[in-house]
């Protein structure tokens, strides 16, 4: 069984979606991380693929109904990872970390992203800045996560030769967009625009 994972923060205005802040101001910034954490967690039980965890930085009063909710701990990121991928994956089942970050990663998206995991040691979906949105672990190793440059444009690249260098099937789904910078907002738009079919009579 597959359980999906949310790893996030609290959405305290200042501490979330900084680089959003000069176009949004704190408040509207901390609106928008947890417009978009409450979408992943409601995404995340449309796809039925298995339990959903919130694991947390932070505290959150309203978790959905559903979603267990858990403390990401203290430490960096990569130790933070690194001890709910040994906790999941110890228990016999496999691992779906995601952010909150992707409006794309849609409950479709994570239905397949299961699908594959079913037929590989790992799949990650790459994010357009050089990070992923997804990373899918049937396998523990704690290489995985150890000496990454988080928030770099290397953390995919890198992630995915420490899979290959532990001789892991992996697949790579589709790129997709992370909303982080003033940018990110102007293609999500531009996106959902064009994907828009306008009515016609």
């Amino acid at each position: 069984m597959t359980r999906i994972v949310i790893f996030a923060k609290a959405p305290v205005p200042g501490q979330v979606k900084t680089r959003l802040i000069p176009v949004l101001g704190r408040e509207g910034a901390a609106a928008l991380a947890r417009q978009m954490l409450l979408d992943t967690c409601r995404e995340a039980m449309a796809a039925e693929a298995g339990p959903v965890e919130l694991c947390l930085s932070g505290s959150i009063d309203d978790v959905p109904e559903g979603i267990e909710l858990t403390d990401q701990g203290e430490g960096a990121l990569g130790e933070r990872l690194t001890r709910a991928a040994e906790r999941v994956i110890g228990r016999g089942g496999a691992a779906m970390f995601i952010g909150t970050d992707c409006p794309e990663l849609d409950a479709l998206r994570l239905r397949s992203a299961c699908s594959e995991l079913d037929r590989h040691d790992a799949v990650m979906y790459p994010t357009f800045d050089g990070g992923y949105a997804l990373l899918g672990l049937k396998r523990y190793d704690p290489s995985i996560f150890s000496d990454i440059a988080w928030s770099t444009p290397t953390v995919a690249e890198a992630t995915v030769g420490k899979i290959r260098a532990l001789g892991w099937s992996l697949h790579i789904g589709g790129t997709l967009l992370d909303v982080d910078e003033p940018a990110d907002l102007e293609q999500l738009q531009a996106g959902r625009n064009a994907r828009a079919t306008p009515f016609m009579q």
